[in-house]
């Protein structure tokens, strides 16, 4: 429950500044990033932090050293908050230094668009390959909640650093990392590269010799050296992989012509309403039963996917983003006497597909006319 409503609290601070920018300070929003930030595979990475949490509890269960456990609760607090934080700089480093580890941070390095919206994008596997440099925190007997609760903290406090409106945090430039030492880690000018890998203690740059201020003559330019064109998860998750495998990739620059366009703000309506349905899923993730949870949980991964065909054009978008509403349909049905949320959930769904319908057949007969 109260996952949900942290959550929660983080999509309404991203469409509260997504509003001020666009409406109070007039900036044109790449919606069709946004959505892709929202969705660049939030259902995975949320059973993936599941997967996470049950590896820290097998190791700390058999392999603890017990030394923690002497201390007073309160230094366990404050010791748990900053090892946690050491912990991650280094994971964030080797993430940024180690080839194959890069492959899975680099999703997050793609967007092009400093927002909050960009603290949630990540990959598919970033729980994996983070858990092995926290194993510290197990060794050392920190227990399980104390893992939970103080990486929950730290968390909103880099997702907070992605903003665009505080330019300046004052006193805490010197100490903590704010969003204007994290734009600078963002950039892919190469002063930028491999800087401020700190989360929340910007000390640990300073100590370590990463840290770096923004430079009044080099602009700081968002995004990575060979970018993904392409608004499917599926892609900017695995084309990464495939060029450090020598698998080869897609050219996205050759690809076909979209056959529709939809409007940005349908796009950005469909990605928005995908998260309200992972707050869902993480509401009944303790009340229903595991096939339930598979079935709902496969909508909403595969949803994802459709989601990137209907804002590149693609027929294939429109078929599966309606087979997806008519399973969900089916679930909304056979799962009996449903709760307000999810009737709620079921009409919002309803009227976006007709939204969807509507765009897309008044473009085919738009297009029949001409042909006359």
């Amino acid at each position: 429950m109260h996952s949900v409503f942290g959550i929660a609290i983080l999509y309404a601070m991203v469409i509260i500044e997504l509003v001020v920018l666009r409406f109070r300070l007039k900036e044109p929003l790449p919606w069709k990033e946004v959505v892709l930030n929202l969705n660049s595979g939030h259902i995975l990475m949320w059973v993936g932090r599941g997967v996470e949490v049950m590896g820290y509890a097998y190791v700390v269960y058999h392999f603890s050293l017990g030394w923690i456990e002497a201390l007073p609760v309160s230094v366990q607090w404050v010791s748990a908050f900053i090892l946690w934080d050491l912990c991650y700089y280094w994971n964030h480093r080797a993430h940024h230094a180690i080839p194959f580890l890069w492959n899975v941070h680099e999703v997050h390095h793609q967007g092009e668009h400093f927002s909050l919206s960009l603290g949630i994008r990540n990959s598919w596997y970033s729980s994996l390959t983070s858990f092995p440099f926290f194993l510290p925190l197990c060794v050392l007997g920190f227990p399980v909640e104390q893992f939970v609760v103080v990486g929950s903290v730290h968390y909103f406090i880099q997702f907070y650093n992605h903003n665009r409106l505080v330019r300046n945090s004052g006193v805490f430039e010197y100490l903590m990392v704010t969003p204007a030492h994290h734009i600078v880690h963002h950039g892919k000018n190469p002063e930028y590269l491999g800087k401020n890998c700190a989360g929340t203690f910007i000390i640990w740059d300073k100590l370590f010799g990463t840290f770096q201020e923004k430079l009044i003559d080099v602009p700081v330019q968002l995004g990575i050296r060979e970018p993904i064109r392409s608004e499917n998860p599926y892609w900017i998750n695995n084309i990464p992989f495939f060029r450090y495998f020598n698998f080869g990739s897609p050219s996205f620059a050759t690809r076909r012509k979209p056959a529709f366009v939809l409007s940005d703000p349908l796009i950005g309506a469909g990605g928005l309403l995908l998260f309200v349905w992972l707050l869902y899923y993480i509401y009944v993730e303790m009340i229903w039963d595991n096939q339930r949870l598979s079935f709902l949980f496969l909508i909403i991964f595969g949803s994802t996917i459709s989601i990137c065909g209907l804002s590149e054009g693609r027929y294939w978008g429109i078929i599966t983003w309606l087979l997806f509403f008519c399973l969900g349909t089916l679930v909304f049905i056979s799962f009996g006497v449903p709760s307000t949320a999810l009737l709620i959930l079921f009409a919002l769904n309803c009227i976006h597909v007709a939204l969807v319908l509507v765009a897309f057949f008044g473009q085919v007969r738009a297009r029949k006319t001409s042909l006359l």
